[in-house]
Parts: C-alpha cells; structure tokens; sequence
C-alpha cells in the first residue's frame, strides 16, 4: 500500500466524507458544566455539528490571513476545542503546530519561531501569559485565540475562539461556497502537521508530516481491519466509542484522531488525568489508548487495594494474580485454558476479575498501549484479567502508529506486526530501520538532521534496538541508551526497568545507570499516592513525601524488589547498589517528557552526585 490507496486528497476531504456519511451521528461527547449548576455533564455533537462548527473556524482563519500550508499553533490540553482547531486550519489548508501546555515559556516562543507560525490557538489565560510574556521573541505570531474567555481586552492580539467562530459565520454567509473550495485546495504532499519531539536527547525538533502521511495512517488502520474481519475478528468499527485523554500534541493522540475520521467511531474527550478513572464508569468506552504508566498506576492501585483489604485478601490476589500470568501465557499460545486452570480462572474471576473490568466501563474490548515499553508482568496481569492491552511502536517521525499486536495474536514483551505498507529490517548494529507511507518528510529547517536519519530510498532510522521473531517486533533498548560497563558488557536498561515497576507498586520509575562504570546501580522514584497509601497502612501516615524517601523502613521494601529483581537477571545486569530519590520524577523539572518518558541524561546530570557517591567504595578499595 502507498499514499496513493487512500480515496482522500487530504484530511480536510476525509472529515467531509465523513460529515456526508454519518451525519446526524454523534460524532464527539465532552464535559461541560451541568445548567443545573450542579457539577458536570456531557454535551454531544454530532458529525454535521462538528463540521458547522469548524466551517466557522475554517473561514474564520482565513479572514485572518491563513492560506495553503501557514502554521497555526495549538497551545492547549486535550479537549473539545483543540479538535476543532486542528480540524479548522487543516480544512483552511494550513498546518498545525503542537506545543504541549507544560511548556515554559521560551519553549512555546521557540517553536511558533521555529516553526513560523503566524496564529496560535491557547487554552486559557495560562497559556495566553505564556505567549504575551515572549512576544518580542515572536515577531511572525500576528494573533492569539483563546479557547477560554471573552477576548483580550484592549489588545486585539487576543481574541477568543467565539470571536474567531463569528467572524467565519459571517464569512459562510457572504460567500457560500467558500469552505468547499478551501478543502478542494488542499493535496496529499501539503504540510499537515509539525509536531516537536519531546527532546529526550536535546532541544525539541519539528517533524514535518504531510496529508499524505495521516492518509496513510488511517488507510492502514482501515486496511488492517478489513484483514482482521475476513479472519471473524475486528480492530475498531464505526459502532465503538473510544475515551481520549492523550495528549493531542503528542503523534500518539493524533493518530487516534485520523483513525476516527476515517473508521467513525465516536470519541469521548477529556484530556484531565485526575478524570481518568472516574470517567471510565461514565463514558464506558470499547476502546482506549494509554501509556504504560497509566496501566502501571492501576495495577499499583489494585495492589495497594487488596493490602489493605488484610493479610486473607492480599492471599486471594496474590493467588489469582498468577492464576492471571498462567491463563495469559496460555492465550499467547492461541489456546484457551483448560482442566484445573479453567476452574481456578473462573473462581478468580468471580472474587478479583470481574470487579477490576468494571471499573473501567464493564464493556470494553481492548486498551493501546504506546509511547513507552509496557511490562510484560503487567499485560500478563490484565489479560489472564479479562483486560486486553494490544502494545504498539512507532515515533513522531514514523506518524505515530507503525506496528501493534492484533486482537487474538497477543505477544507481551513484542510490539506486533508492521502495519500494512510498512517496511522493516534490522541494521546490522540491530538498529530497526523503517519505509513506509508514515514516514516523515523531514525536520523542520534541520536538513542535517533529516540526512542523518533518512536513507535516499526512503529508509528511516529509528534509534531504536530490535530483533524481528516471527514477523514480529521486540524493542529491546533505546540505541544511545544502552549501557556498555567498564568491563565491556552491554546492558539495556529499560527491560530491567519495566520490570522493576511490576514488582514494586509503591515505584513511579527506576532509572538504571552503569554506562562505563564497574556495575550497575539506580535511581528510585516513588508513587506518591502509592506511597502515601503504604505509610498510612504501617503507622507512617504522619511523615510527607520526602521524610518518607528517608525512612528505613521504605528502604526495606524498596530492597525487597530489587533482590527479587536480581535474581533472575544475568550478574552483569543485576542492580548493586541504589538510592531513593527526594521527590518524584517530573516534566516541570525536566526529567521525563509531556508523553511520560524519562529524559535518562537530564536526570544523570542532576544527580550525578548523588550516583559517583554509590561508586566510591569501589574507588576506595582499588
């Protein structure tokens, strides 16, 4: 398959395909507050609502100036608005910058610069201080429209979303006509999207993908479920509704989106992680995708639930926990179990299982999981559970999604098969190389950049470390993140890492480190939910979180999962010695992305002190 085999020009014609199909469909439920005053309810809008409404931001855009592939910025949090932002500059023909609403302030002025972005769109007045604080820095950004409030005041650089949408109704008005001719405009090679990259390993950079690269993406989610329906299985069908909280600024979140337009599920938004869960109940969704860490966040939950629910009950989950692992590994197999295990699965079913899928809705079908490694113990958990995680790869600059496991084809540890028109193959240093329709163009304004990861055939180079078993990929490290020890054994670290998290509920993340060292040691960071819960169950609930880190006892138990940890790891690999942590690892400080990755060289350097010190009685004893 190649860009070609889309029916659609662009974006701007697919979502109009699919106003004209599905109409009066609900096509988006989102929170708003409840008229009686009385907290939240959920608005809906169908398809046709939908388009009116970016019709008006559409032609609105264009009363400002925005013509064929010019940027406009989205600096927002994942609801409502940002679709039909995003919706109305691609169907004005422009291209929609990214910027996370965590970003400082010189960050979100470095990428409307770098970018050129001539509008942006921001959430609330947050987002608009950001941007009046870097105006100097900013000379192209010719206005701000404000999601949230009435306008801005006596300076009509800021106007509000409403005031953006009226202008365009009167557009509409005067030249009926007018929003077709805009979308017939747009072609497939046209910029589409610039997202910055997270910047693990240094300043941010923009990827530059085309129509034709989102085209292409759902086109193969299409393709991959026609291939799945002709096997009696299915991906996503025009009758699931889907929960999205991902960050729209991430390529994850937008890959989602472009699935939508073309399949037509209808989506719940709500992009507040505190939601999350209470959401789930109301939404009841078929289908939604996470990070890692958020199926890392559950499975702590329902730990730390079952410990406090007595020493009886912890048996009973421990117990049905593996009874979970042996019924999962049983299904990777492709069989269904059967004698004692199936007793043992239906008992645990009905005391642990049951009332864990509640929880999240009671029907769906299947969680994503992406932008990090998930651990297998973990997945295992979930679907011997009855709770589907299909894992999935792919980058910003491969569009977002490029492998995922199928439904009944489930391989923990593995990312699944390429989807259909991508290429693969292993470098000989086991780099994964990628070709495909999702492939980027290119980095915005870093042609050397572009060289050094894009091959004249349209190969592209990850980064990543793999092995391909069976069609299948398995991700075993980051390239520029492998550990070589001083006494040359190489050692991948997010493996162990993952690991490490399944074993300890009471552990937000364990950064492993040992490059050109004698041995391994590590960084801890605590939940501080998890932990807070642990203090309160063992007479600590007193002390706060950074008293807590100190407390020998926490030690303790930290030391008991990285024993565990140790024992089923080769010498070279094993963790000799580690330290807690003062406080968690954040995205304020630097150390892990907006999209929930760490930054392993930031949080090295910061407390490098703190690592040389675990090294010195070595030194000292040489």
């Amino acid at each position: 398959m190649n860009n070609s085999s889309s029916p659609f020009p662009s974006i701007a014609a697919m979502f109009t395909a699919r106003v004209a199909e599905s109409g009066d469909a609900v096509a988006f439920t989102h929170p708003v507050p409840d008229p009686s005053g009385d907290g939240e309810t959920w608005a809906e809008l169908t398809w046709t609502q939908t388009r009116d409404r970016v019709r008006d931001i559409a032609l609105g855009l264009h009363s400002l100036g925005v013509t064929s592939q010019a940027r406009c910025a989205i600096a927002a949090s994942t609801r409502i608005e940002w679709i039909l932002a995003d919706l109305g500059v691609l169907c004005a023909g422009g291209a929609t910058t990214t910027i996370y609403p965590s970003c400082t302030p010189p960050d979100c002025a470095y990428i409307v610069s770098d970018s050129g972005s001539m509008v942006a769109f921001a959430e609330n007045d947050e987002q608009v201080d950001k941007l009046l604080q870097q105006r100097a820095r900013m000379p192209g950004l010719s206005r701000v429209i404000a999601f949230e409030g009435e306008a801005g005041g006596d300076d009509e650089w800021v106007i509000s979303l409403a005031d953006l949408e009226a202008r365009g109704a009167r557009l509409a008005a005067e030249r009926p006509g007018l929003f077709e001719e805009l979308v017939a405009r747009v072609r497939p090679e046209h910029l589409a999207t610039l997202i910055y990259t997270s910047g693990t390993t240094g300043r941010p950079k923009g990827v530059r993908l085309d129509h034709a690269n989102w085209l292409y993406e759902a086109e193969a989610l299409h393709t991959l479920d026609q291939e799945l329906r002709a096997q009696g299985r299915a991906l996503l069908t025009g009758d699931d509704v889907q929960y999205l909280w991902l960050p729209l600024a991430h390529v994850f979140g937008k890959v989602i989106q472009v699935g939508q337009l073309r399949i037509g599920y209808r989506t719940a938004v709500d992009g507040r992680m505190d939601r999350i869960v209470d959401n789930l109940a109301v939404v009841r969704p078929t289908f939604m995708a996470a990070a890692p860490r958020i199926f890392e966040k559950v499975y702590n939950r329902v730990v730390m639930q079952a410990r406090e629910g007595g020493a009886v009950r912890y048996r009973i989950f421990r117990w049905a926990a593996g009874v979970a692992d042996r019924v999962a590994r049983e299904r990777e197999r492709g069989r269904e179990p059967g004698g004692v295990l199936a007793v043992q699965h239906r008992v645990a079913d009905r005391l642990v299982f049951a009332k864990l899928r509640e929880r999240f809705g009671g029907r769906l079908r299947f969680f994503v999981s992406g932008s990090a490694p998930l651990a297998p113990e973990i997945g295992r958990f979930f679907y011997g559970a009855g709770i589907t995680i299909l894992e999935g790869y792919g980058l910003t600059e491969s569009s977002g999604a490029t492998f995922v496991n199928r439904p009944g084809e489930v391989r923990f540890g593995s990312v699944g098969r390429p989807l259909p028109g991508t290429e693969v193959r292993i470098a000989e240093d086991g780099e994964v190389m990628l070709r495909g329709g999702g492939v980027m163009r290119g980095y915005h304004n870093l042609s050397g950049a572009t060289q050094a990861v894009l091959t004249e055939d349209g190969w592209f180079a990850t980064g990543d470390i793999g092995v391909l078993e069976d069609g299948r990929l398995r991700i075993t490290d980051r390239k520029k993140e492998l550990i070589k020890t001083s006494g040359g054994k190489y050692v991948a670290p997010q493996g162990i890492e993952g690991r490490f998290k399944a074993l300890c509920p009471y552990v937000s993340n364990l950064v492993v480190h040992g490059d050109r060292r004698p041995y391994c040691v590590a960084l801890v960071a605590l939940d501080p939910e998890a932990i807070a819960g642990w203090a309160a169950d063992n007479g600590l609930g007193g002390l706060d979180y950074t008293a807590l880190t100190r407390e020998p006892a926490v030690r303790e138990v930290v030391q008991e999962a990285i024993d565990t940890l140790n024992r089923d790891l080769p010498r070279h690999e094993t963790v000799k010695r580690f330290a807690i942590l003062p406080n968690d690892l954040s995205v304020e400080e630097g150390e892990i992305t907006p999209s929930l990755k760490m930054r392993r060289r930031a949080i090295e350097e910061k407390y490098r002190d703190l690592l040389d010190g675990m090294y010195e009685e070595t030194v000292q004893s040489l």
